[in-house]
């Protein structure tokens, strides 16, 4: 896939129909969102790290807020006028696949 159609706006359907495949994450306006919720304030901030090092090896990053033992992510696509793309998933599946390493739920 071309980086021009990772760009590309995602249907509210192609958002539904994706986002089956990760439980916890939401469609919220312009933005997916999920939470973690971990053990200890250091757990969620070593979550935060490994989502960092994976946003820069996208180049794709998020609002990404570390609360006491929270984690949370609010992702969207800026260059495609704040929507939802193909970006944004592969954001989301990376990091609901290395949040169980971190026992994050």
């Amino acid at each position: 896939m071309s980086e021009r159609e990772k760009a590309a706006e995602l249907s509210q359907k192609e958002i539904e129909d994706r986002l089956a495949e990760l439980p916890g994450w939401s469609p919220d306006g312009d933005r997916l969102t999920r939470s973690y919720r971990l053990a200890s304030h250091p757990a969620a901030t070593a979550l935060v790290v490994h989502i960092a090092r994976v946003q820069d090896e996208l180049n794709h990053h998020s609002d990404l807020t570390l609360g006491y033992d929270t984690v949370a992510l609010k992702i969207t696509t800026h260059c495609a006028g704040s929507k939802v793309t193909e970006r944004d998933l592969e954001l989301a599946r990376r990091v609901e696949a290395l949040a169980p390493a971190h026992d994050a739920c």
